[in-house]
């Protein structure tokens, strides 16, 4: 049976040589189509390798209180919605009240249009400011490439200290200026820098906290305080187990210093850092089904286009089909013929496609400082396409091979 089966496959492997073109022709065609799954799988998996280790960095044991819930205000125009800030006063009483294992941390969104200069160099006004307390950086995940965090004292005198990120750092400084103990300005305000952030790269969220500024929370509302500001409380629980334990406890004490009633829904929302990344994951679904729909349609006209090349194949080699029957081949051993000589051309055409679509979904993966990602169980998945498609599309081809009689076969001209 190996024998036949090793025959077989170099009769293949000759036919494919005789007919190069038409041969390459269909393995590119499925070559595509495996690319088109293989490159997009593999991108998504390391897009979800990439967001997860983002989230992982800010701990997957953390939690944020917001002002998402909405009030509907009615005017004489109609009705118009609001968000409900949290206020200053709410997130101190919640910080006296919230006594659970773990880290908090109070910050604010002061601008996202603040415009930073160092002499005669500047950046574009786009960079955001932050106000934020001393626990800030470790509950968001962030470190210090280089000086210090705030001090208490920082914290409570509004002094005119600054944070900055990476990208600030390099464009106002160069990639080995030195930033630390620089004067800055940020809008109008001046600012001595005392820390640099390491970068988050390009990556799912990180670009964003490499061109941030961060201010202390007295310095925020000395300089950047609005009627509408809205804080948020963001905590670490100590373990992943506790987290659960710790959201139910913050909600209820956060409710009672939004002084709610029994009943009533809640005006703001917890997000947790684990709930995020798998809504994110949940998102990219989508885009596998889609991708599944273009590797089908291309599969489905590569199995079309290599039906069609293998019963031009049995046409042109009638009379060889009619000599071998001669010398004793039996039907199946003509039907097995040309059902390899079908695998072969889509099982080349498959391999390709997968180093294609490696290749593909890894470039991806370099552009979202995602980790190298090689898609074993699709590899598989992918060869066994290859398989069904070669064995569909040569079926045909290969019974009408088998039923040819031979007296007939070496007449043909």
């Amino acid at each position: 049976m190996n024998t036949m089966l090793l025959e077989n496959i170099s009769e293949a492997i000759k036919s494919i040589k005789s007919h190069a073109l038409r041969a390459a022709l269909t393995m590119v065609i499925v070559a595509i189509g495996i690319m088109a799954l293989v490159g997009v799988l593999t991108a998504l998996e390391s897009i979800q390798g990439s967001i997860s280790s983002s989230f992982m960095s800010m701990g997957s044991n953390t939690f944020t209180i917001v002002n998402r819930s909405k009030i509907v205000v009615g005017n004489n125009n109609g009705r118009r919605v609001r968000y409900t800030p949290i206020t200053y006063a709410q997130v101190k009483d919640f910080k006296h009240r919230f006594d659970f294992p773990g880290i908090l941390s109070l910050n604010a969104y002061a601008t996202g249009a603040a415009t930073v200069k160092f002499e005669s160099k500047k950046t574009n006004p786009n960079v955001s400011v932050m106000g934020i307390d001393n626990n800030y950086l470790q509950t968001a995940g962030l470190n210090l490439e280089q000086g210090r965090n705030f001090t208490a004292y920082e914290m409570n005198s509004g002094g005119y200290n600054i944070i900055i990120g990476d990208a600030i750092k390099t464009k106002l400084f160069g990639i080995n200026g030195k930033a630390i103990g620089k004067i800055i300005s940020v809008g109008a305000m001046r600012y001595k820098i005392i820390g640099v952030l390491e970068s988050k790269g390009s990556g799912m969220g990180g670009g964003g906290g490499d061109r941030q500024v961060y201010i202390s929370l007295a310095s925020l509302r000395n300089k950047y305080y609005r009627p509408s500001m809205s804080f948020t409380i963001s905590f670490m629980a100590k373990s992943q187990q506790l987290l659960s334990q710790a959201v139910d406890e913050a909600e209820g004490v956060f409710r009672i210093t939004r002084g709610m009633e029994v009943g009533e829904q809640n005006n703001f929302s917890i997000s947790r850092s684990d709930n995020l990344a798998e809504q994110l994951i949940e998102n990219l679904g989508f885009v596998r089904i889609v991708a599944g729909i273009i590797a089908f349609i291309t599969l489905l006209g590569a199995s079309i286009g290599l039906m069609n090349i293998m019963l031009v194949s049995v046409s042109e080699r009638t009379r060889e089909i009619g000599l071998r029957k001669a010398l004793g081949a039996n039907n199946k051993a003509i039907r097995n013929q040309f059902l390899v000589e079908s695998v072969v051309i889509t099982e080349l055409g498959g391999f390709l496609g997968i180093v294609l679509g490696i290749a593909l979904g890894n470039v991806v993966a370099y552009f979202t400082d995602g980790p190298f990602v090689i898609p074993w169980l699709w590899i598989i998945f992918a060869f066994s396409v290859s398989l069904l498609v070669g064995l569909l599309s040569g079926l045909f081809p290969a019974i009408k091979a088998s039923k040819l009689d031979p007296i007939e076969s070496l007449r043909f001209e």
